[in-house]
């Protein structure tokens, strides 16, 4: 089902239009706020103290937008802590953490004006966030209490995001450390010609909604060489209804990231308003997560084209709060809702993959979306169980369209489901020494048209279990 017509303004559809051109201008864009020489506009010139008590958002502010007239660097200096609410950056400057420098936020709502995150920018071009320093979100100041049913802390009605930078071209963010985001990390909203190099993320393991980093209707992005721990998911590719006036995302790739979740470790979706096309994972490894490799395709807009490769992951599960169930990979098209839209999921490959998990490498479609192209090559997963929440469980979250949580008696290593023209080359299922009853096959597929088997390998759980099943 194609997507619905988007709307845009005349303004809007020049900016989109222009798009394409401008990754012509993004190099010297990049280098205007790099550019060496520049004049540095040092924050405690402007009054910020760093003393960690009184908020210095206002002498910082002042600071950010005197660099942006003159094209400078806002420089804040280590050995400070400096308490900040809401800040705006500009277009044409490196915001820069020297040395050990500490940007501590505010926990007053009313230090944020209205706004739902720390940073914001719009449309500013030419923006670079930099240096060895660090933000502190202070998670825990934004907790109401911790659950000890569910293993997570459960958020005040107020928690902003840290970065939230909409329409910038030309943008990169290198070396930084943020920690204990209270909500999302870095939300890319609409940008274009993205550089993220080196960053590291460190947020509690046990706050939701702490994404890592989430491109939302991004075009050319570049996520590289990143250490992320976060609760929520750690990267993950979005097209959601509130940013639909920028269009689809494409162009995306993500290498050489070290992550650590509880919930997957990288994603598309859930939210898939658009199109999401040309988006390539490789070389990276996923510490331990719900998940390890993540596509839940929910509304009305296609993905295609997706590359996972030269990954290694652990995939385990968690409290039931947690979404996910310990699959190595989960490739899902469900509606949200009886009778509404959805789009397709097609062309995915999955090269050079390797995992241990508690649950199934799941391709499951549904009647209203089934899967088509994926092709797997030189994937092989280990099933064992060493946790002690329950198992025989797929996660099929978001959806009222099926059971949220769908009990089996049947967990597969490789499990497919309502897909056509599925590749299985040199690819490998194995288990653990703990197997409880409700293992069995090392594939099973149920209305999956055109499956090819090529040197696939795999035995059953325990004996008088078939190997490979076909329904």
């Amino acid at each position: 089902m194609s997507p619905a017509p988007l709307l845009l303004s005349r303004r809007q559809a020049l900016r989109w239009a222009a798009g394409a051109a401008a990754g012509l201008a993004l190099g010297p864009l990049r280098a205007r706020a790099r550019g060496a020489g520049r004049r540095d506009f040092n924050v405690r010139d402007f009054g910020a103290r760093g003393g960690g008590a009184g908020a210095d958002t206002a002498a910082i502010q002042r600071a950010i937008d005197a660099a942006a007239a003159a094209g400078g660097r806002v420089v804040v200096p280590g050995g400070g802590r400096f308490v900040v609410g809401s800040l705006v950056l500009r277009g044409g400057i490196d915001f820069h953490l020297a040395d050990d420098a500490e940007l501590r936020v505010s926990a007053r709502a009313e230090d944020y004006a209205g706004a739902g995150a720390v940073f914001t920018a719009r449309d500013a071009d030419g923006l670079s966030i930099s240096g060895t320093g660090s933000v502190d979100g202070r998670s825990p100041d934004f907790m109401t209490g911790y659950d000890p049913a569910g293993e997570w802390w459960k958020p005040a009605a107020f928690r902003p995001r840290l970065f939230q930078l909409t329409g910038c071209r030309g943008l990169e963010v290198r070396g930084v450390t943020l920690r204990r985001a209270p909500s999302w990390t870095l939300h890319l909203v609409g940008c274009q010609g993205v550089l993220v190099d080196g960053i590291k993320i460190r947020n509690q393991l046990d706050v939701p909604n702490c994404d890592g980093i989430d491109p939302d209707h991004c075009r050319d992005v570049e996520i590289r060489g990143c250490d992320i721990s976060c609760g929520d998911d750690a990267i993950v590719i979005k097209t959601t209804r509130q940013g639909a006036a920028h269009g689809p995302s494409s162009g995306i790739t993500v290498k050489d990231c070290v992550l650590e979740t509880q919930d997957s470790g990288v994603k598309i979706g859930t939210e898939t308003t658009q199109d999401i096309s040309r988006i390539r994972f490789e070389r990276c490894t996923v510490k331990t997560g719900s998940r390890g490799l993540c596509i839940q395709l929910r509304d009305e807009g296609d993905i295609s084209d997706v590359t996972f490769a030269d990954i290694t992951l652990l995939a385990r599960c968690y409290a039931d709060p947690w979404w996910g169930r310990g699959e190595a990979l989960s490739l899902t098209a469900i509606p949200r809702r009886p009778g509404a839209r959805i789009g397709r999921i097609r062309g995915v490959t999955l090269r050079n993959v390797r995992g241990r998990a508690e649950n199934s490498a799941r391709i499951c479609g549904s009647p209203e979306s089934r899967i088509r192209d994926v092709t797997l090559e030189n994937v092989a997963v280990e099933l064992d169980r060493w946790t002690r929440y329950p198992g025989g469980l797929w996660d099929n979250r978001p959806t009222s369209a099926e059971p949220e949580i769908e009990r089996r008696g049947s967990i597969p290593v490789f499990g497919l489901r309502d897909a056509d023209q599925v590749v299985l080359r040199g690819c490998r299922a194995s288990w653990g020494a703990h197997r409880p009853e409700y293992f069995t096959h090392a594939l099973e597929a149920e209305r999956v048209s055109g499956l090819r088997l090529d040197d696939f390998r795999g035995e059953a759980a325990r004996p008088g279990v078939e190997a490979v099943v076909q329904r």
